[in-house]
């Protein structure tokens, strides 16, 4: 009997088998969503019997030792450098998982479950304790104040007399030679990139609609083309029960021209994000009526708040939605606005999180600031003369439609290089 050949195919098998079985036993101990618990009991029979035919394998090629070939040491050779990178892939995919650097799972779990269509990312691997933990040490807690638009004060800029406090008031206040109404600014940073535009007069700052209200939403670009906007980016959030992304219904209240669009009641962080006639951004956790009674002409619903008041949130960890593209709006005391929108979902550039978003904020002198929707919604729109400043003619071919480009570069949850339909925008007229 040919000892050593037996030996080495037992031996073989069972070592391709166990990196795999591990990987899912030891997933099958922290989550029930991929390795359910029938498959779980298999998963660890067939992995004790493994362990004996390597066992097996190893005394069978120990008494056939002394039959060797050149092309058995070849194989062997081959084998040995396939088992390493095999190995070796398999404990750093355990380690990321459920090592002691806790800094993957507090990317992974926030990420996976502030978006749509992915929570299955953390599911999978984790069960409800252990997500629950995590998030509960990445979390943003809001400050316990609304907005005082009396500490806002428009219209004191002289702006060919400033002394700038740093090299970022000094970008923001040195207006576009070609643009007296806004100037854009594009934002780096070690994970992300995007674009911050800076509008000089608040009272342009307008809520957009879908003019499909409840049955489905509209891309950005065509919101901004039914106004003839000279900006845009994507506003609040919205209702998506099967997750097919239709935008149709906002969340919480829309107020648009000082008109009531939408009023549900909003179970989230954050809350109502809108400018005053008197083009005072406010924040609050309020109703419809209050929003009303505080001159509120143009809302959306969403959060969590950023900064009000000049206070940051407290943010634990990375905040808890994790890094993503990200959309977030802000006023300066001067009253001058702030759009801001971050790509992400980029191998080397995965995305923003809450930390990244209060520091851009902050750097720019936002005295009351918030987050919008992110993710595919994330979008930085501008007429197509104006886009092809920030776009090469092929990007223009994709990014555009009819007479309006998003110049940022969103990414869906499949990966393609595109947008979605939203409820609602904030625009510049």
């Amino acid at each position: 009997m040919n000892y050593r050949r037996i030996g080495v195919k037992l031996f073989r098998l069972s070592a391709c088998l166990l990196p795999v079985l591990t990987v899912l036993f030891t997933i099958g101990f922290h989550s029930n969503e991929l390795v359910i618990p029938w498959f779980h009991y298999g998963v660890f029979l067939t992995l004790f019997l493994s362990i004996i035919f390597l066992i097996t394998g190893l005394i069978l090629c120990w008494k056939g030792r002394k039959e060797k070939s050149k092309s058995r040491k070849i194989s062997t050779i081959l084998f040995t450098i396939f088992m390493c990178f095999y190995l070796c892939g398999s404990g750093i995919f355990l380690f990321l998982l459920y090592g002691p650097n806790q800094k993957f799972r507090s990317w992974l779990i926030p990420t996976a479950m502030t978006t749509m269509n992915h929570q299955y990312l953390a599911t999978w691997f984790y069960n409800n304790r252990e997500i629950q933990s995590v998030l509960d040490e990445n979390q943003i807690i809001e400050r316990d104040e609304d907005t005082d638009i009396n500490l806002i004060e428009i219209g004191n800029i002289d702006f060919n007399n400033m002394i700038y406090k740093d090299e970022y008031e000094k970008e923001l206040l040195t207006k576009d030679p070609n643009n007296d109404i806004y100037k854009i600014i594009k934002i780096e940073g070690d994970d992300y990139q995007g674009y911050l535009a800076a509008i000089y007069d608040p009272s342009k700052v307008k809520v957009a609609t879908t003019k499909y209200l409840n049955d489905r939403g509209e891309y950005v670009t065509d919101m901004a083309s039914h106004r003839n906007a000279l900006l845009a980016i994507n506003g609040g959030g919205f209702i998506d029960p099967n997750y097919s992304s239709n935008g149709g219904t906002p969340h919480g209240i829309v107020i648009q021209d000082g008109k009531m669009i939408n009023n549900q009641e909003y179970h989230s962080t954050g809350g109502l994000i809108g400018f005053t006639y008197e083009n005072k951004m406010i924040l609050g956790k309020m109703n419809a009526n209050e929003a009303i009674q505080k001159g509120v002409r143009d809302a959306v619903t969403f959060g969590p708040f950023l900064i009000v008041n000049g206070h940051r949130s407290f943010i634990k960890g990375n905040g808890g939605w994790g890094n993503a593209p990200r959309t977030a709006i802000g006023q300066r005391k001067d009253g001058i606005v702030l759009f801001l929108v971050i790509d992400g979902r980029k191998w080397k550039m995965p995305g923003a999180d809450m930390v990244d978003l209060t520091d851009i904020m902050e750097r720019y002198g936002a005295y009351n600031a918030a987050n919008l929707d992110g993710g595919t919604s994330s979008v930085f729109v501008l007429p197509k003369q104006e886009a092809a400043r920030y776009l090469s003619t092929e990007e223009q071919k994709n990014r555009c439609r009819k007479e309006y480009c998003y110049i940022n570069d969103p990414i869906d949850g499949g990966g393609a290089h595109a947008t979605r339909w939203v409820a609602s925008s904030f625009i510049v007229e």
